[in-house]
């Protein structure tokens, strides 16, 4: 290789200066011409460019920040309802039906929802019932705390807990997941939080088709108060959150920020890593002080929250992620991608895997380890569809059928669950719960055992029991869950049928081609 003092120097310099280094007077972008005065911006240029970085900061902090406002949007919903401190809850005591926008909620099993402020009130100790379902803490960011009931460490025997502030009681040092521990006197299960608000989610499983024995158990054995109050723990109040209208969605327009501000202002400097709280400082997000851009970064962010909203929607409906869909040339796809709870790439070493946790936290809630766990027989299993078996759109002007075949590997029931786009909460028909489950409804199946579901926007004849209505001009997805899921469901040698179009409907949607990366 020719030394560079020995080659034909470059113009203006004194020696050849490696093209690879330099930059050129006018660079052709997707965001305009570049122009440089000897490798410096033009004012023109400049401006140009800060206005691209402000964007794809607020894009960025868009996706990442997800978690944050989803939980912040659960606790303000939680709000309206008057559940505003440790000893009101939320019990869907009807079930979860589709006036409440919750996130891909199901109609399945008795939600009991909780919200907590460790900064105000201290270590904070809950008490479960036996048998209860699966339960879960998750901190201010949706990350994982601790579970509870049958995946928790009481195994489904019940028992007391105690959830620590990140800055209380230094002398327990309780992994993740939690511990067995003595505290005055007491054995918790013991686990400590990186923020101060929390949010309690448990699930109660139907007796017969019916809510009335988990209602009892959550109202007769649920205790939530704070360490101090011990001696004297004050009673819960049980708001009922069936049949009412309320909504626990973050924002998808400029307000998004302002809810991100409100979580990241409450909560403790030490619940983000530097990175992160840097790409939120950067558009103007940080603790202690205001959120208040100027009305050029307003008009910036605007337009990032719209791109971001449409980033996320790509990633869910249309996800381009490897192990995203479970089958070959199939619609049915995991929001668990990559099978893990943290979203880490081959055990960390890949880092996290950004797009599959906006994948997730833009359509559901619960971060457990239990989600992404093979548990044979216990637990549940996910799948979801947003397009049928020709890779369109699930439109609910359209009939579809979807099979599902024999010996389905649940051992305790199936459901199937359609949802709104727009909302990513239930879909809102003339049903009162869009949902078929293979327990509490009296299915029709065929010869082979197998049972066909029917989607329209009214009910095909002779397969009312089967159907689950649509509303026409308006887009659905669906869920499948299996509770208790067997060997065939992980191994794969049982799969779903594909949703068939059977007739178009006065809307039909237009056919969008799909690249096989994306099925």
């Amino acid at each position: 290789m020719t030394a560079l003092k020995d080659q034909q120097a470059t113009p203006g310099y004194n020696y050849k200066i490696p093209e690879r280094i330099r930059t050129p007077d006018k660079v052709s972008t997707r965001i305009g011409d570049l122009k440089f005065f000897d490798g410096m911006p033009t004012p023109d240029t400049v401006q140009k460019v800060y206005d691209n970085l402000d964007l794809m900061r607020g894009v960025e902090t868009f996706l990442n920040g997800i978690p944050a406002t989803s939980i912040e949007g659960i606790r303000l919903g939680m709000v309206d309802l008057g559940a505003d401190t440790f000893n009101k809850v939320v019990i869907f005591d009807e079930l979860m039906d589709s006036a409440p926008l919750f996130l891909t909620g199901n109609t399945d099993t008795v939600y009991l929802s909780g919200i907590f402020n460790l900064e105000k009130d201290g270590p904070m100790v809950v008490e479960i019932p036996p048998k209860c379902g699966p339960g879960t803490v998750n901190d201010a960011y949706f990350r994982f705390v601790i579970d509870m009931g049958i995946p928790g460490p009481d195994r489904g025997q019940g028992g007391k807990y105690l959830i620590l502030p990140p800055d209380a009681m230094p002398d327990l040092d309780p992994p993740v997941g939690g511990m067995q521990a003595e505290v005055d006197g007491e054995t918790y299960y013991v686990a400590r939080s990186t923020s101060y608000v929390n949010w309690l989610i448990l699930r109660g499983f139907l007796v017969d088709g019916k809510t009335d024995a988990a209602v009892h158990s959550f109202k007769s054995g649920l205790k939530v108060y704070p360490l101090s109050q011990k001696d004297n723990p004050p009673a819960i109040e049980f708001i009922s959150g069936s049949k009412r209208s309320w909504n626990t969605i973050h924002a998808n327009t400029y307000a998004f920020y302002e809810e991100l501000h409100t979580v990241i202002d409450r909560e403790p400097v030490s619940m983000l890593d530097p990175e992160l709280r840097g790409l939120f400082a950067a558009i103007g997000i940080e603790k202690g002080k205001p959120f208040a851009p100027d009305e050029r970064m307003k008009q910036l962010l605007t337009e990032a929250v719209a791109i971001g909203n449409a980033t996320a929607r790509a990633n869910v409906f249309r996800p381009r992620l490897e192990g995203a869909y479970f089958y070959p040339n199939s619609g049915w796809a995991t929001a668990f991608v990559g099978g893990s709870y943290e979203w880490l790439m081959d055990e960390g070493r890949g880092g996290r895997n950004l797009d599959a946790r906006t994948l997730f936290f833009y359509q559901a809630t619960v971060n457990t380890p239990a989600m992404v766990m093979k548990m044979v027989g216990k637990g549940s299993q996910y799948a979801y569809a947003a397009t049928d078996a020709s890779g369109d759109y699930l439109d609910g002007s359209n009939t579809y059928k979807l099979n599902i075949p024999a010996n389905v590997p649940a051992a305790d029931f199936w459901s199937v669950v359609i949802y709104d786009p727009q909302t990513r909460s239930e879909l809102q028909t003339g049903q009162e719960f869009p949902s078929k489950n293979s327990k509490r409804n009296p299915l029709t199946k065929n010869a082979d055992g197998s049972v066909d579901l029917y989607f329209s926007p009214e009910a095909p004849a002779g397969h009312e029991s089967n159907w689950i209505q649509t509303v026409s001009g308006k887009g659905w997805y669906a869920l499948l869950r299996l509770y208790g899921p067997l060997d065939p469901w992980f191994d794969k040698t049982w799969r779903p049928g594909e949703f068939e179009l059977l007739k178009l409907g006065e809307r039909p949607i237009t056919p969008t081609p799909v690249r096989d990366s994306q099925r």
